[in-house]
């Protein structure tokens, strides 16, 4: 099953400056919908996907994640996962009684927004996405 999927790509630059800056870096924003509760209720599932994720649009993972179950909200209770990279951070929380996964990708390295969000698709099987895909200046 492929997930309908729209990213968006913006470009904003400083106040004051022009479109020529070189970006400080770039942003991947995604919403995933009616994903697998199975996948995004084990942290396992989660941990092998932010390593191999890593190496898909390559960056250096700095430490091991941190993948932790919280929320007293049973609309926002999931796992939280946040991965330190040599150039920034993977973050992301998955909320079980909606089934959706909101996943930010930051990094000062340039990495292909597509192969991140097919990744991320397929890994939790989401039947629905969109994303943001943003330069930081």
């Amino acid at each position: 099953m492929t997930a309908e999927f729209t990213l968006t790509r913006t470009t904003l630059p400083a106040p004051g400056t022009s479109r020529e800056v070189t970006p400080w870096g770039w942003h991947l924003a995604l919403n995933l919908y009616d994903c697998s509760l199975e996948r995004i209720t084990s942290a396992e599932t989660i941990r092998a996907f932010v390593i191999e994720l890593c190496e898909r649009i390559q960056m250096r993972r700095f430490g091991e994640p941190t993948i932790i179950n919280f929320g007293e909200d049973p609309r926002v209770s999931g796992y939280s996962l946040v991965q330190l990279i040599e150039t920034s951070n993977i973050c992301g929380h998955f909320a079980n009684a909606s089934r959706a996964a909101y996943l930010d990708i930051f990094s000062c390295k340039q990495f292909d927004p597509q192969i991140a969000a097919d990744y991320c698709i397929q890994t939790f099987r989401a039947g629905k996405a969109s994303g943001v895909f943003m330069s930081r200046e």
